[in-house]
């Protein structure tokens, strides 16, 4: 977890290792250890990492030979209000799983891997650019007492500590406790998300370039709007990041 000594992990591995047996929490079958966030290396190779061709917009991965940029349909139908959305893999088979029963089942011991899959790629990516702060995708304080953590600002923390970029978690609210996008179509998530976000009162930004930070990467439409209200308070830019892109 964040923040833990050696002797505190050893201890927590240990506890661990006493309620569950070291076998990969994924597939059930080979081994894994509480070192090894209990996933073992055959489901951990199966996750698919995105590469290019790919939107240069919102990072959404293209089959096929492109030599030139391109930007995706659903960007050009879209008013995106961030430059550019990164994601490490895509959100399918053993990656969605896993972000499942993290954020849904309060597994825990998946945080490191799901950190280091983001930090391994956006890490080298940041470091290369001038970027102020990152900034967690907030979750409405109803939903994150249910919850009991937000998953953004816990992968942030992470990617804070990997990149040296200050981690921004009082910077923007949620203020609409909108519907779980998972099952609305595109345009329905675009109407879901309008003014869900506002800054915290008093916060104003002078030319700042964030990184948001999410789990998962859909249509854009969170992203997006987040990134309104950080634009619309002085912000000069924002990018984002995510482990896991849907479609």
């Amino acid at each position: 977890m964040i923040g833990l000594g050696t002797t505190a992990r050893e201890w927590l591995n240990a506890g661990l290792s006493f309620f569950y047996p070291e076998i990969c929490q994924i597939c059930g079958q080979d081994r894994a250890s509480p070192e090894e966030c209990y996933l073992c290396t055959g489901c951990r190779g199966r996750v698919k990492h995105i590469e290019p061709p790919f939107c240069e917009r919102c990072g959404l991965p293209y089959e096929g030979a492109i030599t030139t940029a391109f930007e995706c349909a659903n960007c050009k139908d879209m008013d995106m209000h961030f430059s550019s959305a990164r994601s490490v893999a895509a959100a399918k088979g053993e990656l969605l799983e896993v972000i499942h029963k993290y954020k849904y089942a309060r597994a825990m011991w998946f945080e490191p891997f799901l950190g280091e899959l983001l930090a391994e790629r956006a890490a080298p990516v940041l470091q290369s650019g001038k970027w102020d702060l990152i900034v967690p995708i907030p979750l409405h304080a109803t939903k994150q007492r249910e919850r009991e953590f937000n998953q953004a600002e816990r992968l942030g923390s992470r990617l804070s500590d990997a990149t040296g970029i200050p981690l921004a978690t009082g910077l923007v609210r949620r203020v609409v406790a909108t519907r779980t996008q998972t099952q609305l179509t595109r345009a329905e998530r675009v109407t879901n998300m309008k003014k869900a976000f506002a800054m915290q009162e008093g916060m104003k930004l002078s030319g700042e370039r964030l990184v948001l930070i999410d789990d998962v990467f859909t249509t854009g439409a969170t992203a997006s709007a987040c990134a309104k209200a950080l634009r619309a308070a002085g912000a000069a830019e924002v990018c984002v990041w995510t482990v896991a892109r849907g479609t």
